[in-house]
């Protein structure tokens, strides 16, 4: 998906060490953008930044424990103060703990409640100020196709992700009149370093109930993010985008 080129801005992306948000940090950097790379430990998203700065771009790794809210309001504070605000904010970081309902711990459900959604709460309640001031702000968060159509033996990730869908469009609703958009992407079964993890035998039972009979890339995922957060996405919000091969049409 190509767009426009545009003035570059500041952007945050939490869970930005590997996978997905490791590819939504790369693009937005070849963009121009200066880019905050969150994640909860500086092993995982300082080298992110480090081949973004050496590859020519602007990036800034800082460890963080997304769970925590007073770790993220001072994380918030310091990048606010230096920064002047951040214009786009990627909530992309995310756990599992699988489980079915009758085995699964309180401990569990809600780490994985606070980690996948309250987190994104977090962020925005503490950066969205900034932007209501320039009057431009872009707020992504990635959910998932299970947030949508439910998957056994993950009630809390099901649960959390539904519930990034109704934050997103409460907060897009909120945040409308100071041309702030609020977008959700949804990603199916996206080729990553968990995923890999399956036999071929999986992956081909997975495959078959895809529409496109495959499974995405970061990448994939990564352009639409790019996409919505350009000013070419500035009459849009409030949208959950599924980006998952036709899974849940």
């Amino acid at each position: 998906m190509s767009t426009p080129a545009q003035s570059p801005k500041v952007a945050l992306v939490t869970g930005a060490g590997r996978g997905i948000g490791k590819a939504i940090a790369e693009v937005l950097a070849k963009r121009g953008h200066t880019v905050i790379c969150v994640s909860k430990n500086l092993s995982s998203c300082g080298p992110v930044a480090d081949a973004i700065n050496a590859a020519g771009g602007k990036a800034e790794a800082i460890a963080v424990d997304v769970a925590d809210a007073a770790a993220v309001k001072t994380l918030c504070e310091q990048v606010t103060k230096k920064y002047e605000g951040v214009d786009i904010l990627v909530n992309n970081a995310g756990i599992t703990k699988d489980g079915l309902v009758a085995m699964m711990s309180e401990a569990d459900f809600d780490a994985v409640v606070q980690t996948n959604l309250s987190s994104c709460f977090y962020f925005t309640k503490h950066l969205y100020r900034p932007m209501t001031r320039k009057r431009w702000g872009r707020i992504i968060n990635i959910s998932s196709v299970v947030g949508k159509i439910g998957n056994p033996g993950q009630a809390n990730y099901c649960a959390a992700k539904a519930g990034v869908h109704g934050l997103t469009m409460s907060n897009a609703r909120e945040f409308a009149s100071r041309n702030i958009t609020v977008n959700a992407v949804a990603p199916g079964f996206i080729t990553t370093d968990m995923t890999e993890k399956l036999n071929d035998e999986q992956k081909a039972v997975i495959s078959k109930t895809i529409p496109l009979q495959r499974m995405g890339t970061v990448d994939d995922i990564a352009a639409m993010v790019d996409f919505l957060a350009s000013d070419a996405a500035g009459y849009i919000t409030g949208q959950v985008f599924s980006v998952d091969g036709g899974m849940s049409m």
